[in-house]
């Protein structure tokens, strides 16, 4: 099977997957992804559809992420790799997206207003 690229994106974080049939080795930046998230939360979320399809160790996986934070960088690979066992297998289609893993999470981080301290926060108010 040929190398396919995939491409998941979370709130400013972008991840860029190449997938192969192998021995489930996955590098993220190079660097084991036990290593890039110590957090077993984090891998969870990311290795999420893999766990929803059942196909933990089937795949060779590389990584290449950028942007945002440890739990955006988590749910930007999720989403790649939803879409790339998607693209690799088409019977995987209905359980990743029963779990809602192929949407794209348009959440992004509400912009500060002028005025005021923060997006929604308001500075304090005395009536006298």
């Amino acid at each position: 099977m040929a190398q396919a690229n995939y491409i998941g994106r979370r709130k400013t974080a972008t991840a860029r997957l190449y997938i192969q049939s192998g021995s489930g080795e996955i590098l993220v930046n190079n660097k084991p992804i036990e290593e890039y998230f110590p957090v077993k939360a984090r891998r969870n979320i990311a290795l999420h559809p893999m766990t929803v399809t059942e196909t933990e160790g089937q795949y060779d996986i590389k990584i290449t992420v950028r942007g945002g934070g440890s739990t955006g960088q988590a749910g930007a690979i999720s989403h790649a790799l939803a879409r790339a066992l998607d693209g690799e297998n088409e019977d995987y289609h209905s359980i990743l997206k029963g779990h809602g893993l192929l949407t794209r999470d348009d959440r992004m981080v509400e912009r500060k207003k002028y005025g005021q301290p923060k997006a929604r926060k308001k500075f304090q108010f005395s009536k006298r």
